[in-house]
């Protein structure tokens, strides 16, 4: 099973955002024609299935709203990023300089959305993180036009670290992930949680994006034997490592621990492998919190998706414009 911790910060922080977009004078508060909004997410490769999730999320509010946020119709340009952090800069000033948007949505790789988060702070163009956790956006390259609706890589990977080493009684871990700005964080943010509270973290283990053949890792982990392993790892890559991790026998012995995304998305997917998982994460797709439901609905035209971590973290930047 599955468990999932939420943090009660949400409304305060649609607030926030809302409020900080009025202030900034965009095209998005002030307009009359309409609301141009450049998706760029990835529609390739293995973040495939939540950049599609991301958009009909966005897109699900608006048709919720009629079609128009703040009285305005919406058009919509869409990049492929393809995960792809040496093509970010091209991409984005597609968007930025091409396209003339208004406001840019995205996106999942880390790396991407650092050179997004570049080039929206030189333009003034606003955008919205609704996925992506690289602790720079809104740290370092923080500006008054950048917003996160979603987490940063620390938030849930730290709470686990605490899980694991207070109410698990864990003492020593291996971790594992993507050697990217991403899988890095999450790990050092676990360390953290975890060392502070009594565990250690014997071994680093890292493969490179987006590989996931991960049997010479599985092996070095069945051999150390740690008492618990932590993993980062979404999307397409997060289903096979979960699938392989139970292949190999290690899921009877040695407990699988992770951010949420390692199951959101994905855990139909991943069916009897993902059993005995525990994972931290700011959303639970059971919850009955009223900011979460109402997109969680499933809508004739949009009946496929699944009500998803990533897909509420969508709807998020549609009610901060909606209510700038």
């Amino acid at each position: 099973m599955t468990t999932r911790t939420p943090v009660r910060t949400a409304r305060l922080a649609l607030t926030a955002l809302a409020f900080a977009a009025a202030l900034c004078g965009t095209a998005g508060a002030q307009g009359t024609g309409k609301l141009k909004v450049g998706l760029m997410l990835p529609y390739s490769g293995t973040y495939t299935a939540l950049g599609v999730a991301i958009e009909n999320g966005f897109k699900l509010y608006v048709d919720e709203q009629g079609g128009k946020l703040a009285g305005r119709e919406i058009e919509y340009f869409k990049v492929d990023d393809e995960s792809d952090p040496a093509k970010a800069t091209d991409n984005v000033n597609k968007l930025i300089k091409r396209d003339n948007v208004d406001v840019i949505v995205g996106t999942v790789h880390s790396g991407v959305a650092m050179a997004m988060a570049k080039a929206a702070k030189e333009s003034g163009t606003v955008l919205i993180v609704p996925n992506a956790g690289a602790d720079a956006v809104t740290g370092p390259m923080c500006a008054p036009n950048i917003f996160r609706s979603s987490f940063s890589n620390w938030q849930p990977a730290y709470a686990m670290g605490e899980v694991a080493a207070k109410q698990q009684g864990k003492k020593k871990v291996m971790t594992i992930t993507w050697k990217y700005a991403a899988g890095e964080e999450s790990v050092n943010g676990f360390k953290e949680g975890f060392e502070k509270n009594g565990g250690k973290v014997d071994k680093q283990l890292t493969l490179p994006f987006p590989n996931v053949e991960f049997q010479a890792l599985l092996t070095e982990i069945a051999a150390a034997k740690p008492d618990a392993v932590y993993a980062f790892f979404a999307g397409g890559g997060a289903v096979k490592f979960v699938k392989d991790y139970q292949a190999a026998g290690l899921n009877k012995t040695i407990p699988l621990y992770g951010p949420g995304f390692l199951t959101d998305g994905t855990l139909d997917a991943q069916g009897e492998s993902a059993q005995g998982m525990l994972t931290t994460l700011h959303y639970a797709t059971a919850s009955t919190r009223r900011a979460t439901t109402p997109s969680a609905r499933p809508t004739p035209s949009r009946s496929s998706c699944s009500p998803t971590c990533t897909r509420c973290r969508a709807t998020t930047p549609r009610r901060c414009w909606a209510w700038a």
